[in-house]
């Protein structure tokens, strides 16, 4: 889902970078969502193509990259105030630290929720259920979040 995300973030950072000076400021957010949404039907199709069991897994979360606040944020942010080259490599940058903070939150999931990483046991135990049903990103979420503040407040 990072790979994903990091692809249409590039090419969508590019394509604005380079559309930007010619897209009336009445319309610059709808012609941007068109262009991420365009980028995210030819990865979904791709992705069907190419790799249907990985499409299959992902499913419905491919097409929510189209409204993922990071992708248009950046756009509005960066990508249509700088060069084609600066906004691949910013799309680049915040798209491997989308990847990143997804790795990290699977991993700690995965520990807590089942005592295992990557489908190898550490330990013996069940883990906490609470990790493995859907809320459990969340609460992931919160508790890293909660970390992070704490060592930034040291």
């Amino acid at each position: 889902m990072g790979l994903a995300t990091t692809f249409v973030l590039v090419l969508s950072n590019m394509l604005i970078s380079a559309v930007a000076s010619i897209i009336p400021s009445k319309v610059k957010i709808p012609c941007y969502i068109v262009i991420i949404a365009s980028l995210v039907t030819v990865l979904q199709f791709v992705m069907q193509a190419y790799v249907p069991a990985l499409y299959e897994t992902l499913g419905l979360f491919i097409p929510l990259i189209v409204v993922n606040c990071i992708v248009l944020g950046r756009a509005e942010a960066y990508a249509c105030k700088n060069t084609v080259i600066d906004s691949a490599c910013d799309g680049l940058g915040i798209g491997l630290g989308f990847t990143l903070s997804l790795g990290v939150i699977g991993v700690v999931r995965e520990l807590l929720g089942g005592m295992a990483i990557f489908g190898y046991k550490l330990c013996d135990g069940d883990g906490m259920l609470a990790f493995v049903l859907a809320p459990g990103a969340f609460l992931v979420l919160g508790y890293l979040m909660m970390l992070f503040n704490k060592a930034k407040a040291k």
